[in-house]
């Protein structure tokens, strides 16, 4: 939803990310006889259109969520979900401190290697002819191409990041609204995927 800030009891304030994670339903399962492995299937909203059978019969209300992931899970802790649903942020990060966020970073088009990779480029002086370019890019005889990987302007953005060991701050059980301390990747309305923090956060040097 975007970024404000809140005071900690120190009276110190943080910049805190305000994330909406309403509008979560268990939109089926996955059990063992039918598709030999266990998991529960998370859908969001709902998509504008869809016609498909082979897509509607899926779900239960012939209603295509917008999107839907599945996490997997044992059987004993699949008998606790059931389709229809609604998944709590209160329930799932209750005893969580710190969080995972991936999203798909903001699109930049595209752009030379002086944005893209922070070249430096060349002179600023009147007469050079080598400003902001990225130089030569391979040999002359051998191997007489340009070698794989070499940084080159392309499309920058829009690729799939994850944040870890995110603070969280509070949670808002009323709204459906967490506080995640610092920024997260992606622009204001888009989707997120929030999980327990896997690595223990680093520690900070004496």
């Amino acid at each position: 939803m975007g970024m404000t800030r809140v005071f900690d009891e120190n009276g110190m304030h943080v910049s805190v990310t305000v994330i909406d994670v309403t509008g979560n339903n268990i939109v089926g399962t996955r059990t063992q006889e039918k598709n030999s492995y266990t998991a529960v299937c998370l859908g969001y909203g709902l998509a504008k259109k869809e016609k498909r059978k082979s897509v509607l019969n899926n779900f239960a209300e012939k209603k295509c969520p917008k999107l839907v992931r599945e996490f997997r899970m044992n059987e004993e802790e699949l008998l606790a979900w059931k389709p229809g649903m609604a998944v709590l942020a209160q329930d799932i990060f209750k005893e969580t401190k710190f969080l995972d966020v991936t999203g798909v970073t903001i699109g930049k088009g595209f752009q030379g290697v002086i944005r893209r990779y922070r070249m430096k480029g060349g002179p600023k002086s009147h007469g050079s002819t080598f400003h902001r370019t990225g130089g030569s890019v391979g040999q002359c005889v051998h191997p007489g191409r340009v070698i794989k990987g070499r940084k080159m302007p392309g499309r920058m953005g829009g690729n799939t990041v994850t944040v870890q060991n995110l603070p969280l701050v509070s949670i808002d059980e009323k709204s459906g609204i967490l506080l995640v301390r610092g920024s997260v990747p992606g622009k204001r309305h888009c989707l997120l995927w929030l999980k327990s923090a896997v690595k223990k956060p680093a520690k900070k040097a004496a």
